[in-house]
């Protein structure tokens, strides 16, 4: 009974070494055709489309965000509290420098100024008195000076009054267009209150910074290019005439000033816009399509395409990451400034599927 059960278990056992060789053997012989088959027609590849590595003239360009200012504009206020009582502007109209644009309660003042004015009078009629006295010997050195300086006084209080009187009615310091009033006829004013804005249009501003190490780069009378988003594809230019002083601390940057015309008043003091101005002179910059760049925080790459050797005697074009150093875009092109040679076949398309070393199959890149 103990050896027929062993005699089974034996059997069984050969029985399930016999299947499992043969199982082990079925997976090697589709993994060894699998293999062959590979070797005959070569490995996988991967569908990119290429582009080569081109030369154009580049022009050196920086871009900046510009704020436009007036070159002349203020927000008016009052010098002397008082009530108005005329408002002599319409809100958004071109006022012209010395107009009359609002008229404080004067009539204190008025009556201070007649009062004064006979006081000169009387400081007029004795000082004539007092000098003919003193050269007739009739009155003292001392007399005179008083008569000098009573009248000089009385002058000088008619001045004054003159002047607060001209500060009482508020005139435009220059010409240009004022903006909607803030305040109303009846209103008390304090020194400070805000009327209307006054600002001139043409010309206007253009104000913006750069790094500090474009400074060397940047000058009087260069050209700068002014878009703004109120007017699509229309450009602007501009001229700048000045360039900080010193540099920002805090920023290290340096903020230049352009001379923008605008002599169809399109643009408003207030609005800001991308300005573009030229460094340097154009030069042969070698550039690929943008979407070949592919951008890392461990570095810029491309891949660049390269014949390898395979197994089976198979030589196909590999996809190589290439790091490189690359320029602002412009367009369709961005600039390599190293990394790269005129010529090479670089990746455009297909980028996500790919790793360092992989056979492609490749295909042009559309035309840019």
């Amino acid at each position: 009974m103990i050896k027929s059960r062993k005699g089974i278990l034996v059997r069984t056992g050969i029985v399930v070494l016999v299947v499992l060789l043969l199982l082990f053997g079925i997976k090697f012989w589709l993994g060894y055709e699998q293999y062959e088959a590979m070797a005959r027609r070569g490995p996988m590849r991967v569908s990119v489309s290429v582009s080569p590595v081109r030369s154009m003239r580049w022009q050196m360009e920086f871009h900046a965000v510009a704020d436009i200012a007036a070159v002349s504009g203020v927000e008016l206020t009052p010098q002397l509290a008082g009530e108005i009582t005329a408002i002599d502007f319409h809100s958004g109209e071109y006022v012209h420098q010395g107009q009359l644009l609002l008229e404080i309660d004067n009539s204190n003042q008025r009556a201070q100024l007649a009062s004064d004015r006979a006081a000169l009078e009387l400081a007029e009629v004795n000082y004539r008195r007092d000098r003919r006295l003193y050269a007739a010997k009739a009155a003292s050195h001392s007399v005179l000076d008083t008569a000098v300086a009573n009248r000089n006084s009385a002058r000088a209080a008619v001045a004054n009054d003159e002047a607060t009187l001209q500060k009482l009615a508020f005139r435009a310091p220059f010409s240009g267009w004022i903006g909607v009033r803030d305040v109303s006829v009846g209103q008390y004013l304090t020194p400070g209150t805000p009327i209307a804005a006054l600002n001139a249009w043409n010309p206007l501003r253009v104000q913006f910074t750069v790094p500090q190490n474009r400074l060397p780069q940047l000058h009087p009378g260069q050209t700068v290019r002014l878009t703004v988003d109120a007017y699509p594809g229309r450009i602007f230019r501009a001229r700048v005439i000045a360039l900080s002083s010193r540099v920002n601390p805090a920023t290290r940057n340096v903020t230049v000033d352009a001379n923008l015309p605008n002599d169809h008043d399109r643009l408003r003091p207030g609005m800001f816009g991308e300005v573009t101005i030229h460094l340097g002179k154009s030069r042969s910059l070698l550039v690929v399509p943008r979407e070949a760049v592919t951008y890392s925080t461990f570095g810029d790459y491309v891949y660049v395409i390269q014949k390898h050797p395979f197994p089976g005697g198979h030589e196909l074009p590999v996809a190589i990451a290439t790091s490189v150093r690359v320029g602002a875009t412009r367009g369709v092109w961005t600039p390599v400034l190293s990394g790269l040679k005129l010529g090479e076949p670089v990746v455009v398309a297909g980028q996500v599927k790919l790793r360092s070393g992989m056979p492609v199959i490749l295909h042009p890149a559309a035309a840019h």
